[in-house]
Order: structure tokens, then sequence, then C-alpha cells
């Protein structure tokens, strides 16, 4: 379920908006449909997302609402944020009271950052992992990389010949990728 909701009210309307990491468009449509569910009777859902890291992938969508007043603000808060792998939801209740297209661009917009502002965003990096396949009497040159390197060992797995799975941040790991290489005493793959 969605990891935050906040109450956002303007002339009447209200607007409850929901943050909630995902990682898929079939999550992110099992979560409009929870949202929808638990708020049957309201006229809007108005939504953007932005999955991946690399090649990201986005949608906004107005729900009604006139072009570029929900969706485009909501996922202008996104990109404000830098964040990803993120669905932000806005529901709105109508209040009797129309807004215009510059009160819904605003209510739309603070509503996304108010929901945004109170999650907690967690930072991850993205790591390449390696495996290193070498022996035992080597295991010396290996570490020395290692800890030069502040590197983990994620699996190991010591015997005649020694396995080792190394996670690497993918900004440094053309580097350490040659460092082991270099030692030409072992076979370094990249795996998923």
């Amino acid at each position: 379920m969605a990891k935050g909701e906040v109450l956002f009210k303007e002339k009447g309307s209200k607007f409850f908006s929901f943050v909630v990491p995902v990682f898929s468009e079939e999550e992110v449509k099992a979560q409009l449909e929870i949202i929808k569910k638990k708020h049957h009777s309201a006229r809007h859902w108005c939504y953007a997302y932005q999955l991946g890291v690399e090649i990201k992938r986005y949608r906004v969508n107005d729900d009604g609402e006139p072009g570029n007043t929900a969706g485009q603000p909501i996922y202008g808060q996104i990109l404000a944020k830098d964040i990803t792998n993120i669905l932000v939801v806005v529901v709105r209740y109508f209040g009797g009271t129309k807004l215009g297209v510059g009160g819904l661009i605003s209510a739309y917009r603070n509503s996304a950052k108010m929901v945004l502002d109170e999650a907690k965003i967690v930072e991850k990096t993205i790591d390449v992992q390696f495996e290193l396949i070498f022996e035992y009497a080597h295991m010396n040159k290996v570490m020395r990389i290692v800890k030069e390197n502040n590197l983990q060992i994620s699996h190991q797995k010591m015997e005649l010949n020694c396995e080792f799975t190394i996670p690497v941040r993918k900004k440094n790991s053309e580097r350490i990728k040659k460092l082991f290489t270099d030692l030409r005493c072992l076979k370094i793959t990249e795996v998923d």
C-alpha cells in the first residue's frame, strides 16, 4: 500500500496525495487500483510516475482534469526531487468551487510537493557484480586490492580454488576490473 498520505485543501476541494515506491508498470497499475478502491467516491485520480535509472520511463495522467493541470505538475515535483522508481497519486474530491487552470496546477503541484517532502527517500547505488575465481595461493594479492579499494565481499567460497562475488559501484567498475585483470592470476566475470 501507499507509503505516504497527505491532505491538502483548496477552496473546498480536498486533495489526498500518496507516494509509493514502484519498480514496474504492473506495480503502478496495482497501486492505482488500491488507491482507487480506498477513495472510490473521488472525482479524479491524477498521477505521475518514473521508473528506471539509466533509461528512465515516465507517464503523467490528468484523469479528466484540463490538459497538463495535474499529471505534469506532479511529475515536475518528481523531477525536482531527482528521484525514480516512484509513483505519486493525487486524489481530488471536488468541493463545489472551480479552481481554474492556474489553481489546479498550483493545487496538484503543492499536493505532490507536500507528500514528497514527508516521504523518506532511500538512496541506492548502482552496482556491478564481479565474480573472481583464483587459486588460494593468490589470496594475499586479491585481498590487497579488496582492502585498498574498500570493497565488500558479498559471497565467498574458500577451497583449492576460491570464489568471491564483489559488488562494485558502476562508476568505479572499469577501474576495479582492470586492477583484478592486471593480476593475471584470476578469472573475473561480470554476473547478474
